[in-house]
Parts: structure tokens; sequence; C-alpha cells
């Protein structure tokens, strides 16, 4: 579908690709993998022609629409979220346009074999299907149901979305780049700002109704799931794998061990012919057997070995001082802005050495506990920092938060003191900013390179209680991995506010969860976790969120006795009285849930009736010029229908479980 023909670019001299070639197909699920710098980024602008290659081509062909999220961007607007959301339809007299040019151009062609003719079909069948979301009754269910998939609650709808941060932006708009549909997302880290839960939508959205998807993503749990091919970019050349993320790093393994041994092998061939030449090179008798080996010599085709980047970061905290065995303690600990309480009765104590998970959707108060911590804001009931506790902060927005103006050095000289500062050069080498790399001013790095840089700011003065929030975004695998190490390593006590479960998994033995304004304790890591919560569509963490549904009575026999206060108990007992008062509202209100229920299943059979109708005329050989086009607007009808069904059933099940 699209091409990317002899590319190479160059900045300064240097050669970030080299003549590279390589073909995205539809369907392709595709993740650029490859260190920090190594041009992941630059590639997907380039595609979105938002960036001139050096030299070489991108041919896109006429019609093919591309959607591009990048890393950073920014956003001004003054709608509501489902206003700026509707804007993602603004296309469809385009498209309309579109629609009747290809309609035509297929009404004169002749050349039904050809494979113009064939794409012309797959993009009338392509623009048939999003005209068919954009100009449906069901357009706004597609919408709500984005929305909600991305963690916004029905409450949001009608917000401004100035009141949100960057990061909620960011997903306003990821929801209208999806329901564009383009035939070919490129997304820039797109997990950054989402939680566990809206991750695991996103990934069923991808790997069932997106298009060709082209992704560049540090979450390896994320691009396994999704990606079905696998395009590492290294020293200027790509590696091209069929397969997902952990089958690539094993078939690259065996890939150099094999060219090592084949390069081995015939190193050594050519030496012991190098050394029969040398020795019989002057004996006459021996002559045709000489002159034999040097054209042999000649015609062998030398083997080489794929250069590989062996740069990597030396990474080790400094030992931890000793502090008290609880270096926190919390008792009754809440926090409200205004009206809106974030969470209130969070008791807990973590142990000197503990390694803990904060989890949870944005907004239920994980980074607002972690500034409660830090002293940071005013909040209620206790919480007790213990004796000799040195905290180390790596907060969300560290790296957005250098000065892009000065230098890499001049970043961590201002910030040193004492003898450090005559080490800032080997520090710098041992986080690969080494030599000239130094000198580069902090705005012309990567997100990673960034993260790197705010990092060593952290290293420069030991601690025992480290809080990370948000570490690994922008983090390359490799470097990920030596943070992980680095982090099991250190004899201090960890504070992990993250999102990724494969970082996750394996580093903590505690899980804290924020959600519904209360803070549980899980023991375990975080598939345990996950596996007790049962998180594994948006359906079951709606459920979840139930004060009295079934799964959170499950979870809660896992607390410690401190982690329920009892001052929380008389809002339940508050809870189930109003329940049975209004019993007889609620069996209305189920009533006329379980109808629309039954009314979307009867429009699925009526429409599914429809396909069979129009399926059985094309196996008789419909004369029908517009038959394909229509079973194309019935499938995509259904899929709407199967939407409707989805959201009542969601809404029936959320009810079931209040009761």
């Amino acid at each position: 579908m699209i091409s990317i023909n002899n590319l190479s670019v160059e900045f300064s001299a240097k050669s970030l690709f080299d003549n590279i070639n390589y073909v995205i197909n539809r369907k392709d699920r595709i993740a650029l993998v490859g260190k920090n710098g190594a041009g992941k980024s630059t590639m997907l602008k380039i595609i979105a022609g938002l960036q001139n290659p050096t030299s070489g081509s991108v041919a896109v062909p006429q019609g093919t629409t591309i959607g591009y999220l990048p890393q950073h961007m920014t956003i001004s607007d003054t709608a509501t979220v489902i206003q700026e959301v509707r804007t993602a339809f603004s296309h469809i007299d385009r498209m309309r346009e579109e629609y009747d040019r290809v309609n035509q151009q297929l009404l004169d062609a002749t050349d039904y074999e050809s494979a113009q003719y064939q794409e012309l079909i797959d993009r009338l069948t392509s623009l048939s299907e999003q005209l068919a979301i954009a100009q449906s009754e069901n357009a706004e269910a597609e919408i709500e149901k984005t929305l909600l998939g991305l963690g916004f609650s029905r409450d949001d709808f009608n917000r401004p979305t100035s009141e949100f941060s960057g990061g909620w932006r960011m997903r306003i708009e990821l929801a209208k780049l999806l329901l564009r549909r383009p035939d070919v997302l490129l997304l820039d880290e797109p997990t950054n700002h989402l939680d566990i839960e809206s991750i695991q939508w996103f990934e069923n959205f991808l790997t069932s109704k997106a298009n060709a998807v082209v992704l560049v993503s540090h979450d390896r749990a994320f691009i396994d799931n999704v990606t079905n091919r696998t395009i590492e970019i290294s020293l200027g050349k790509i590696y091209d794998y069929s397969v997902n993320y952990s089958k690539y790093v094993q078939l690259r393994k065996e890939r150099l061990e094999q060219q090592m041994r084949a390069y081995q092998n015939q190193q050594k061939q050519i030496q012991d012919t190098e050394d029969f030449i040398e020795r019989f090179r002057y004996k006459a008798t021996k002559s045709v057997q000489v002159q034999s080996r040097i054209k042999q010599l000649a015609k062998i085709e030398r083997i080489e070995v794929d250069e590989v980047d062996t740069s990597h970061l030396n990474l080790r905290f400094p030992d931890a001082p000793r502090s008290g065995d609880y270096p926190v303690i919390a008792d009754g600990v809440g926090k409200a802005y205004g009206d809106h309480q974030v969470f209130s009765y969070a008791t807990f104590t973590i142990k000197r050495g503990e390694k803990v998970a904060f989890v949870g959707k944005n907004g239920e108060g994980k980074s607002t506990l972690v500034k409660c911590i830090m002293g940071e804001i005013p909040f209620d009931g206790t919480l007790k920092v213990g004796h000799n506790v040195k905290i180390g902060y790596f907060a969300q927005n560290q790296a957005q938060m250098l000065d892009g103006e000065i230098t890499v050095f001049d970043t961590i000289d201002r910030v040193a003191v004492g003898d450090i500062r005559t080490k800032i050069r080997d520090i710098l080498g041992a986080f690969m900013f080494g030599g000239e790399a130094s000198d580069k001013k902090v705005k012309v790095l990567s997100g990673g390179e960034k993260t790197r840089l705010a990092m060593i700011r952290l290293l420069l003065e030991p601690v025992n209680l480290l809080i990370l929030d948000e570490p690994t975004n922008h983090l390359d695998m490799a470097t990920k991995d030596i943070l992980k190490q680095a982090i099991k390593d250190f004899n201090g006590t960890v504070i992990l506010v993250s999102h990724d479960r494969e970082f996750l998994d394996g580093l903590v033995e505690k899980v804290y969860e924020f959600g519904g304004g209360k803070v549980r304790e899980c023991l375990g890591g975080i598939y345990e976790f996950l596996e007790k919560k049962k998180i594994a569509s948006l359906t079951e963490l709606e459920l979840s969120k139930s004060p009295t549904g079934k799964i959170e009575k499950e979870a809660s026999k896992t607390k410690t006795p401190k982690a329920e206060p009892q001052p929380a108990a008389a809002p339940e007992r508050e809870t189930r009285r109003l329940s049975y008062a209004e019993q007889r509202e609620r069996e209305k209100i189920i009533r006329r849930a379980e109808k629309k229920v039954h009314e979307a299943e009867a429009e699925i059979s009526k429409i599914e009736e429809q396909i069979a109708d129009i399926e059985k005329q094309i196996a008789e050989g419909s004369t029908d010029p517009d038959i394909y086009t229509k079973h194309a607007e019935a499938n995509k009808q259904l899929e709407n229908a199967m939407s409707v069904w989805e959201l009542a059933s969601l809404d029936l099940d959320t009810l079931r479980s209040d009761l």
C-alpha cells in the first residue's frame, strides 16, 4: 500500500537512514523498534509527509488516508469533549466527493482483471465503510464507546477540553484519529498517556478494527499483543521480521548467531586457502593447484556480519543510607479539590526495602498521593515519612521541565555540587552522552534521551526512598531493562507509578490500586493483581467500579485489616439502605435496559438476513453494479448495530451489578 524506496536521511553529515526499502501492506501491524535516537519518530514523520528525506521517496497511492499521532503536540481548542471529538467527521463531504469519483471510474473501467481495478474496488469499499460509520445514526454510539474505552466518563463529555491536562487532551486527539478510521495509523508512543485499563481497550481496537498500523512503543506487552511484524532500525539499516516483538527478539538472536558461525567457518576456509597458496606458491609441481586456489579465493562472496549497536547504558543507583523500618505510614489520608474527593481513608504502611506499585486509572489520585508524600500539597489524615528518609523523586513530566536552550553538560553542571562536578563527563558517558553528545542542546534530544538526562539528576545524591512516576515513558526496550535491573539491585525502598505491565512484572511485590475514591492494598505482583481483578476487558472494568459489585467484593478479601478503616463502613451501609428503598424504581430501569438489548439483538438479526440475501445474489451472479457497495454498507451497519448492542449490554450488566 505504501512503498518506502531507497530512503536516506542525514543530519550534520551523520547518516540516520542509509538506502532503506520496505512496503507497508494493508492490515500490517508494524512495530518500529530500535534504540532512542535510532530514527523511529523521524521515520513516522517522513511517512506522514511532515519531513522530507535527504534522498529516496515514499510512494503513497492516491486516496490513501494517513492518521498520525505524534509524541507531543500543541493543542488549542475551546469546545467540549464531545464537540471536539465530533470534528473527526468533518471530512465527510470530501469523502462523498471521492466516493462518487471512484464509483464513476469503476463504471468507466473495462480492465476488470487488472490490479488498478482491484485497487479501485478496495478504495470504494473503504470509503463506503467510513461513510457508513459517519452517516449512520449510530455515529454517536461509536463516539461514546471510543471515549469510554479511552478512560473518559459520561460526565466528562460536556466538560470544556481546556479543563483537562495535556495527557487527557492527547486522548481526545487519539479518539478523533481512531474515529476517522484512516487507511494507515502512525502512532508514536500512544500508550504514554494511557492507563492499564485504557491500553487493554486500545489493544482490542487496533487488532479488531484498525487497518494498517505502524507504531513506536516501548511497552513490550502492548506491542506483543498488537503487532504481527517488527522492523528494527539500527545504525542506519533496517531488519524486517514478520513476527511480533518477542518472537523477533528470538529470531534476531538466532540470525546473528547463524551469521557469526557462517562468518567464522568462511574465515577458516579463507585462511586455509591462503596458507596453501603461500606454502606452495613457488613450487612448480603445485602451480596448477595454487592457481586454482587463487581463482577459488577470488570467487568467494564474503559473508558480512550485521553491525550491532553495542553502546549501552551503565546504570546503578548509589547505595541507600539506612532509613527507619517504615519509610511511609499513611493513616486515613484523604485529598479533595473543592467538592471532588480524589481519595479518602487511605491507610497503609510501606516497609524499608519494599518495592510497590501504584496503579489505576488516570485521575484516580496516584500522582496526588505521591505529592502528599513529598509534602507538596495539603491533605487530610496522618501521613508520616520515617526516620532518616531521603527521597529521590522522578516526576512524570521531569523530562519536559529541562531547559532546552542549554547543553547536556550544563544541565548536570548546574545541579552538581562538591567533588561530583569533577566526574560529570564520566557520568554522562555512562549514560551514553559521551564525547560530542554532551555538548548537544537539550532541545535536539529525543524523548528517551531527555528521560535519561533527567534520570542522571536523580543519581547525584544518595537516597533511600525512590519515587518514580512513569519513569519508562520514552525509554527504549534495552534501557528499560537496564533501569528495571538497577531498581531490582537498589537496596532502598521504591514506589513506582506505572502502567507498563511488563516493566512491573517481577519488580514489585505489592500493588496499591487507586479507584472509586479508595486505595486498596493487593499482595503479589502486577499480573497476580490483574488476575485477581479479572481485568480482561472494558466491560469487566466498568463492573469493577461498582461499590457493591461482585468483583470488588472478591478484591476486598485480599486487603489487610488496616486497608479499609472503620469510618468507611457507615457510607457503605447507607448505600445498601438506599438500594432497598429504590428497588422498585431500579427494576423499572433494568426492564428498560433489557428492552434496549432485545431491540439491538433484533436489529442485528434483521441486518444479518439482509447480508445473507445480498451474498445469495452475488453467488447467483447478480448484475447489479452496486451489489458490492450494498454488501459493504450492510456489513458496516452490522458493525454499528453490534456497537449499540455492546453499549446496551454494558449498561444492563452495570445496573444488575449494582443491585
